[in-house]
C-alpha cells in the first residue's frame, strides 16, 4: 500500500459514510442502543462502520484493521494499522448538534502518519495527502474527483491571548483548572476530533483533554494535526502520543501548536 493509493480511499470511504450518517440523521427518527461500557451507539455508527470497513478490507486485505465498532478487533496488535471511528461524537449525533466526524487513520510504528476528519452535518472534511501536507477541501465534496484543496497550518500564537477549544461534552472541573492556567482570549467548545482541525487551521491554538478517549477518537485529528504542524502529548509529562497500546486506550493528552508556552498538568 501507498499513501497515493490510500488517501483516495478513505476521503471517498468517509463521504460515503457521512452520506448514511446523514441520511439516518434527517430521518424522523433512529434508534439508540447501549453498549457494554454504557456509551450510546446508533444504527449511524453500525451503518457506517460496515460500510468503511468493507470498503478498507476490500481495497487493503494485508492491513490490520481496528474499528470502535468491532469489539474483535481491539484485541489485535501490529505496527501498523488502519484505526477507525465510523462516527465520533455520537452524543452530538443523538442531540442533533453538528460537531460529529467519520475518521479514518493509518498508523504507523506508533504514529498517525495521515488521516481523514470528515464532519457532514457542518460539511468540512480535513486530510493529509499523500505528501504529508494537510488541507481542507472545499466545493462539492464529489466521491471521486477532489474539489479545491487549501493547505492548513497551525496558528503563530501568542501567549497572552491564547485560543482555546475543549470538549463540548466532557468540559469539566479539570479542563478548566488547566485553561485557567493561561492568558486566554477565548475559549470554545466543539464536539468530536473537529477540535483537532481547529487546531490545525489556527482557529484555536491549544486543545487540551483531560477524560477518557481511545485510539479510534484521536488518530485522524493527531494526523490532521501533524500534518499542519501542530503535535500531541501526553497530558503527564509531555511526551509524545503513542498509539497501538493496550486496549487502544489513551492517557489524557494536549494538543498544541508549537509556539504554546505549555504549562504543566
Amino acid at each position: 500500500m501507498t499513501y497515493d493509493a490510500l488517501i483516495p480511499v478513505i476521503r471517498r470511504l468517509a463521504l460515503e459514510a457521512g452520506d448514511k450518517i446523514m441520511e439516518i440523521y434527517n430521518s424522523d427518527d433512529f434508534d439508540v442502543k447501549v453498549k457494554s461500557d454504557s456509551s450510546p451507539v446508533t444504527e449511524a455508527d453500525e451503518a457506517a462502520d460496515a460500510l468503511i470497513s468493507a470498503g478498507l478490507r476490500d481495497a487493503f486485505p494485508d492491513i490490520l484493521l481496528v474499528t470502535e465498532e468491532q469489539a474483535a478487533s481491539h484485541s489485535e496488535k501490529g505496527d501498523t494499522f488502519l484505526i477507525v471511528d465510523p462516527l465520533d461524537g455520537t452524543k452530538e449525533f443523538i442531540n442533533r448538534r453538528g460537531d460529529f466526524t467519520v475518521n479514518i487513520a493509518l498508523v504507523e510504528n506508533g504514529v498517525p502518519t495521515r488521516g481523514v476528519v470528515y464532519a457532514p452535518a457542518k460539511g468540512r472534511m480535513f486530510y493529509t495527502q499523500a505528501d504529508g501536507q494537510s488541507v481542507e477541501e472545499t466545493g462539492a465534496l464529489d466521491k471521486v474527483q477532489a474539489g479545491d484543496l487549501t493547505p492548513i497550518s497551525v496558528s503563530k500564537p501568542d501567549n497572552s491571548a491564547l485560543l482555546i477549544v475543549a470538549s463540548k461534552s466532557h468540559r469539566d472541573q479539570a479542563t478548566e483548572d488547566y485553561i485557567n492556567k493561561y492568558q486566554v482570549q477565548d475559549s470554545k467548545s466543539a464536539g468530536s476530533s473537529l477540535k483537532f482541525c481547529l487546531v490545525a487551521t489556527g482557529e484555536a491554538d491549544l486543545y487540551p483533554r483531560v477524560g477518557r478517549t481511545m485510539e479510534w477518537d484521536t488518530a485522524a485529528g493527531h494526523a490532521v494535526l501533524a500534518g499542519a504542524g501542530g503535535k500531541v502529548i501526553r497530558f503527564d509529562n509531555h511526551e509524545p502520543l503513542t498509539y497501538g497500546k493496550d486496549g487502544y486506550a489513551n492517557p489524557f493528552f494536549i494538543a498544541y501548536a508549537p509556539g504554546v508556552d505549555l504549562k504543566e498538568a
